[in-house]
């Protein structure tokens, strides 16, 4: 129910806050990474999350290119 919420929230933004919102959850998913590499992270299963938020994101993203075609 929760990612259903979240997909919703991302289709009411505009293409520029969608892009900001892509470039914060990559940011995030290096810094899990880097955690990751030198043992700091505690939930790993925060990685596998932001990574299906960022293809969320970039679905979203190509969805609303298409409907402007």
């Amino acid at each position: 129910m929760k990612t259903k919420k979240y997909v919703e929230d991302l289709r009411t933004k505009s293409a520029a806050e969608l892009a900001q919102e892509l470039v914060a959850a990559k940011k995030e998913l290096f810094n899990l990474r880097f955690q990751n590499a030198t043992n700091q992270l505690d939930n790993t299963a925060r990685i596998k999350e932001v990574r299906k938020n960022i293809a969320r994101i970039q679905t979203v993203i190509t969805q609303k290119q298409k409907a402007e075609q």
